[in-house]
């Protein structure tokens, strides 16, 4: 068996919203394999210091801060990344947004926010990299689209999160849909649907780790190495030939429970 399987040596990666959380989970899982990684996130202060914390560890990791809600945003990031990068080899598109309200209270706001961040610039960026990826894409090693979506796209959270629920579903129809079409060009679209992780977007795993546990037949919340390991696995060869799949990371909740 190849002793390469899972390196990421010589490739570059950018991961959206990669500043913090899920997103700089994966970041640091991908330096350590070896990639070079740019991180994107809307805070421009926050990107810079975690990019610069995240270099210390080893490995080059640089900050490309961009508000990815619109189009612009994303076509603007594409641009920036094309002028330092002509190939892009891996794109994971974690950057995202929830909202929570009573059903007859919920605001358009919430529903707008959440679909633009979570559903409408994955598929935006992704077009707009596209010439990238492609030219870092070859039959004997693929380029990568990633997507993050959330178990809660997979079974009910009994929270009032209908944005944040109807984007994560649709993004795992949509990562089907891309990975149809994008496997023409040598890119191989995946996706990982995250349970518990302590993060800002996951406060209840964050600050009531060992409660939240309880609920997950794993019996504990994940760890960074967790996201890692998923993310380099659908990034490196070990993962070429997963294509349009949706790995739930959640310690067995979605399908164990």
């Amino acid at each position: 068996m190849r002793k390469d399987l899972f390196s990421l040596e010589g490739r570059v990666a950018l991961v959206t919203g990669g500043s913090r959380g899920i997103g700089r989970m994966i970041a640091e899982g991908f330096l350590d394999a070896g990639a070079k990684v740019y991180i994107s996130s809307r805070k421009v202060a926050q990107c810079d210091a975690a990019a610069e914390e995240l270099s210390r560890g080893g490995g080059t990791c640089i900050s490309l801060p961009q508000d990815l809600s619109t189009v612009e945003g994303c076509k603007a990031l594409t641009e920036r990344l094309t002028a330092l990068e002509p190939k892009l080899d891996i794109l994971v598109n974690n950057a995202g947004a929830a909202w929570g309200a009573d059903f007859d209270s919920f605001p358009e706001s919430g529903w707008d926010k959440v679909l633009n961040l979570n559903l409408k610039s994955p598929f935006f960026l992704t077009q707009a990299l596209h010439g990238a990826l492609t030219a870092a894409g070859s039959h004997e090693r693929p380029a990568k689209v990633i997507m993050i979506a959330s178990i809660d796209g997979m079974r009910l959270n009994p929270q009032e999160t209908y944005s944040y629920h109807a984007s994560k579903s649709g993004l795992i129809y949509l990562t089907r849909r891309l990975a149809a079409r994008l496997i023409e060009d040598n890119i191989v679209v995946s996706c990982i649907a995250p349970g518990p992780f302590a993060s800002e977007m996951n406060r209840d795993a964050r600050d009531h780790g060992d409660e939240v546990a309880q609920r997950v037949p794993a019996r504990r919340i994940g760890t960074d190495e967790d996201m890692a390991a998923a993310a380099i696995y659908l990034a490196s060869r070990a993962g070429d030939y997963v294509v349009g799949a949706t790995i739930p990371v959640d310690g067995g909740i979605a399908l164990a429970t």
